[in-house]
């Protein structure tokens, strides 16, 4: 495993392109395209203000640069680079802005959710839709590109709305069953519209292209509901993710539930393998220490190494226990992830924040659970076969296949903590985000194949 040098970044902001040619990332005002392979600068644009979202465009022509403070969006040409557009919302602001998936058409959406803007970079036509609902998940294209679902709110009641993208007419206009709709998410085949309701209440309905309710699904009543979804990618589940900290599966045949996967604090089945981050340190003669030591030696010995170990069972997972009181407790299913091959599912329960589990989806049992010393800030799985890279705000790296796992801690003088990951499309190498800075991690052919063999006996 071989690190770039470091570079620097605000936001993290950093997203490599759809095709994997290219690298975008900002610092304050200034865009930087680099060439993937080389990290040499290609393009630098300036904005007019701090950048605050980027986004490609499908075809990685186009990049999207939007400053919401200013109510403005910046996008600057590849191929072209003397060219460029700029878009004003004016006095109606912004909130969010992202790309049509032609990549010819940006959405903005204005202040307080009055109406998404959609403008066109080749007619320069402007369309208007209105009531948006501001929710968590309110808009959603089809993987193909052909339609997007828009939730609404208007007379005090939730619709969603599907449109063609090809000329933004509407197609469907049908309203939800929900009190206070939260989310909507298309099937990756484009055939099932998944809708949720408020955490206040438990209620999943699963609509037709055509707007036909195909099933609702309620697991209980009078209690915190639904925190998070995640369809597979082969459409064949539906994942919830709950408050009381469990994981539902939908089949898509039935939209049944088949199984339900519950996070408790204790791990008492022997077969279950946990593994543990344990520390590592160096093994530094003193006798040959200079005083005070160089920097570089300094950053050795303030950052421990780690390593996983093989818990025996039973095994008692660090809890945090959530204040009652207040909104929005840390408790329940935060995240959850389906790996690209659609065989594993990896979970966080908010109230043991330290762990990842990693569930077999053939098998619908645990398969594995990675405990750290630090509470998992994020997960994301390899896009080309089943390895999941962690981080958990600290200057390491974590990364599991079905192979083993392994700890790497981020080379480099002083403190890399990793807050946010980005994989490149071909799983060759793995974008570190820092609040300041970011560095690539490039991952050998070897270790594409196993990550860490050699881990199961918990050595690194």
């Amino acid at each position: 495993m071989n690190f770039s040098e470091s570079f620097k970044l605000s936001g993290l902001l950093c997203r490599f392109s759809p095709d994997g040619k290219y690298l975008a990332s900002c610092v304050q005002y200034r865009l930087v395209v680099r060439d993937v392979k080389t990290l040499q600068i290609l393009q630098l644009y300036t904005c007019l203000d701090q950048i605050q979202h980027i986004e490609w465009s499908a075809d990685s022509l186009f990049i999207l640069c939007a400053m919401y403070r200013r109510g403005l969006v910046q996008v600057w040409s590849l191929e072209q680079p003397e060219w460029h557009c700029k878009i004003d919302e004016g006095s109606a602001g912004l909130v969010a802005s992202c790309w049509s998936p032609d990549g010819r058409h940006i959405l903005n959406t204005t202040e307080f959710h009055l109406r998404i803007t959609v403008w066109s970079l080749c007619t320069k036509s402007v369309s208007y839709i209105k009531y948006p609902k501001a929710c968590q998940q309110g808009i959603t294209f089809t993987r193909d590109g052909r339609y997007l679902a828009l939730a609404e709110r208007r007379d005090c009641r939730d619709y969603v709305s599907i449109f063609v993208c090809s000329d933004w007419q509407l197609l469907r206009h049908f309203d939800t069953d929900t009190q206070d709709l939260t989310g909507i998410e298309w099937a990756p085949n484009g055939c099932v519209l998944a809708a949720w309701d408020t955490c206040l209440e438990y209620k999943v309905l699963l609509y037709s292209l055509d707007g036909r309710l195909l099933s609702a699904y309620c697991a209980y009543e009078w209690s915190l509901g639904i925190k998070s979804v995640a369809w597979s990618p082969s459409s064949q589940f539906l994942a919830i993710g709950s408050y009381d900290g469990k994981v539902r599966l939908l089949n898509h045949v039935t939209w049944k539930m088949i199984t339900e996967f519950g996070h408790p604090a204790a791990i008492n089945n022997p077969k279950t393998v946990v593994y543990k981050e344990a520390e590592k340190t160096p093994q530094l003669g003193l006798g040959h220490l200079s005083f005070p030591p160089p920097r570089a030696m300094a950053g050795a010995l303030s950052t421990s190494e780690s390593k996983y170990e093989v818990a025996s069972g039973p095994v008692s997972l660090q809890t945090l226990k959530p204040v009652a009181d207040r909104a929005n407790p840390r408790m329940g299913i935060g995240m959850l992830a389906f790996s690209s091959d659609s065989y594993f599912l990896a979970t966080r329960n908010d109230n043991v924040p330290n762990a990842v589990w990693v569930w077999d989806i053939q098998k619908l049992k645990l398969f594995v659970v990675l405990e750290h010393m630090s509470p998992v800030r994020s997960f994301q799985w390899d896009p080309q076969q089943p390895r999941l890279a962690i981080c958990t705000g600290g200057s390491k790296v974590y990364l599991w296949s079905p192979a083993g796992c392994v700890s790497v801690q981020v080379p480099g003088e002083g403190d890399f903590p990793v807050l946010g990951l980005c994989w490149h499309l071909s799983g060759d190498s793995l974008a570190l985000l820092s609040k300041d800075h970011f560095c690539l991690c490039f991952l050998e052919i070897k270790e594409r194949v196993g990550t860490a063999c050699g881990q199961r006996d918990g050595h690194a």
